[in-house]
């Protein structure tokens, strides 16, 4: 709620606050969108006998809010997602509250009985580890929608299940070779068994969504966001994509008329079939957009893919089924030469550069092209970050800090389940396997931390993430710690869904912590997870939301 003549101060009180690291037992008090004490007592100061009921009374100008028992926290960052692909899949056929085969087909089945005029079935949220081999197949999609084109994401984000329909409007057929930057999955005669990875995907053109249409995705995405405590992230990819609009309208225009609430940092994509030469079309999308709580200041470089479908960059080959070397080492996505002289010249014109680095190969390129880029221009401010991080040979872990790299986290695939115990692990190896997702190693060696979801690769709950962070397994599932060395403390982990995101967008002078002359962008918890066990911390709601003092979400309303 923002302050009006009536209402000027909001004090937060009955609970504990998260200052300065730890959970307190003091009071917070807002006004006209900033904080402006945090101390003990401060409801009773200002409003002198003020009653509480439904969580908020006013008195003499002053709302008190009741914490109930919760803890009051800065609102949480997203330091990586793709919130307007990821709203426009709610509106689409969305798999992605589901793991079981029989669902998805009962999903697709009545999507397509409750859009019989779409011309295509759109959407995904599956999951790789639900089929044999990670493999999906166009005959099952046939069955349940045979004259009609099916084109639908993997929950990574790295690959599509299509029907035969779709892939005869693409043209693509046994003869049809696989692109450098992606493969075609082939049943044992080269006909396409339905899967496309990477690069393939682009092979098959479908209907954009109109602009409508991502305007409403994102609008889903930014209520959704709010729920989970979320007021701002960073866009990690500013482009289009297949079946999406350019998004970098679609933010622009949300933030001019006032509808973006969330503070939005965008990052420009890296086109990886243009070089050097699209750098001034990145320095004009910069000039224009920044918007209200928008602003495109970072740029995407995707280097390589991801360790399920073999297409993360490895230092060593990938194993087979039998445990013995390939000749596979994952794929390179933009040419190294290019990569080093796109970072230098990028880092000297004042952008962010954000990286998609999984194997470990790849995450030593980004370290070699930001120390080349160090040595070129000097130590900047820009921020830079490495995101997923899931395999990282230990003589780089140093390096992050040394270079002033952020670790850009994603915490919940830290563990145990299917798609890394059956289509990651073996395909590693027992040394290399133990080397993933090394957060306590990182914390250790004093790299800077954020953390994101990658939404809608996972889920953007941010308090999921924390508690597999702080435990290596998640909540209900597999208990099973997944290499417990590299856990975070819940003082960590929280510091890097809100300190350490706000960081790396640049936004740590005004939110991220919760203290004096900061924005209220707030979140009220339903406990204090310092106070409870740590396996309990999933269990954590958020009852509500403030940016700017402004009430965005309310669980009880």
């Amino acid at each position: 709620m923002r302050g009006d003549a009536n209402e000027t101060v909001t004090v937060f009180t009955g609970g504990s606050v998260y200052v300065d690291g730890a959970s307190r037992h003091v009071d917070v008090a807002v006004r006209d969108g900033r904080i402006t004490a945090v101390g003990a007592d401060l409801a009773g100061r200002a409003a002198g006998s003020a009653r509480v009921a439904d969580g908020v009374a006013g008195v003499d100008g002053v709302a008190v809010v009741d914490l109930e028992g919760g803890l009051l926290i800065p609102a949480f960052q997203d330091a990586h997602n793709h919130a307007v692909f990821a709203g426009l899949q709610l509106l689409r056929c969305d798999m992605s509250g589901q793991s079981e085969v029989g669902q998805y087909l009962e999903t697709i089945a009545d999507y397509a009985k409750r859009h019989p005029d779409a011309e295509w079935i759109l959407g995904g949220g599956w999951s790789m580890d639900s089929f044999p081999g990670g493999v999906p197949t166009r005959q099952a999609l046939d069955a349940i929608v045979p004259d009609r084109p099916v084109l639908l994401t993997v929950r990574d984000g790295h690959g599509a299940w299509a029907n035969t329909r779709a892939l005869e409007l693409a043209g693509i057929t046994a003869d049809t070779p696989d692109p450098a930057d992606g493969r075609i999955e082939r049943e044992p005669d080269g006909t396409p068994i339905g899967m496309l990875q990477e690069g393939a995907v682009d092979l098959v053109a479908v209907p954009i969504a109109t602009a409508e249409e991502a305007r409403q995705g994102l609008l889903a995405a930014q209520s959704y966001l709010f729920s989970l405590g979320i007021s701002g992230w960073q866009d990690a990819m500013i482009s289009a994509y297949p079946g999406n609009p350019d998004n970098y309208d679609v933010y622009r225009d949300a933030a001019r008329s006032g509808e973006l609430k969330a503070r939005v940092v965008g990052a420009l994509w890296w086109d990886r079939d243009r070089g050097l030469e699209q750098i001034p079309d990145l320095v004009g999308r910069r000039a224009n957009g920044t918007v209200g709580r928008f602003a495109a200041t970072s740029v995407k470089l995707m280097l390589d893919g991801i360790a399920e479908n073999f297409t993360a960059a490895m230092l060593a080959p990938y194993l087979d089924r039998c445990g013995c070397p390939t000749a596979n080492h994952g794929l390179e996505f933009i040419d190294p030469d290019v990569l080093r002289d796109a970072v230098a010249r990028l880092d000297a014109l004042g952008f962010q550069l954000h990286f998609h680095a999984l194997g470990d190969r790849a995450v030593r390129q980004a370290l070699d092209v930001l120390e080349h880029a160090r040595a070129a221009n000097g130590a900047t401010d820009n921020r830079h970050q490495l995101a997923h991080l899931q395999v990282v040979h230990p003589d780089d872990i140093p390096r992050f800090a040394a270079l002033g790299a952020t670790a850009n986290i994603q915490a919940f695939w830290a563990a145990h389940e299917r798609q890394m115990d059956e289509l990651t692990i073996p395909f590693l190896g027992t040394e290399r396997s133990a080397r993933q997702y090394p957060f306590g190693d990182l914390a250790r060696a004093g790299a800077h931390i954020a953390a994101g979801s990658d939404w809608n690769v996972s889920t953007p709950d941010p308090l999921l993430g924390i508690h597999v962070a702080v435990n290596r397994s998640r909540i209900g599932e597999n208990p099973a710690p997944f290499y417990p060395e590299q856990a975070l403390t819940l003082t960590q982990a929280l510091s890097a869904y809100t300190e350490g995101s706000a960081w790396i967008n640049h936004l740590d002078a005004v939110a991220g912590t919760i203290a004096v002359g900061k924005y209220a962008d707030l979140v009220v918890l339903d406990r204090d997870p310092f106070a409870r066990p740590a396996d309990e911390i999933g269990a954590t709601r958020v009852r509500r939301t403030y940016v700017e003092g402004e009430l965005v979400f309310a669980a009880d309303l």
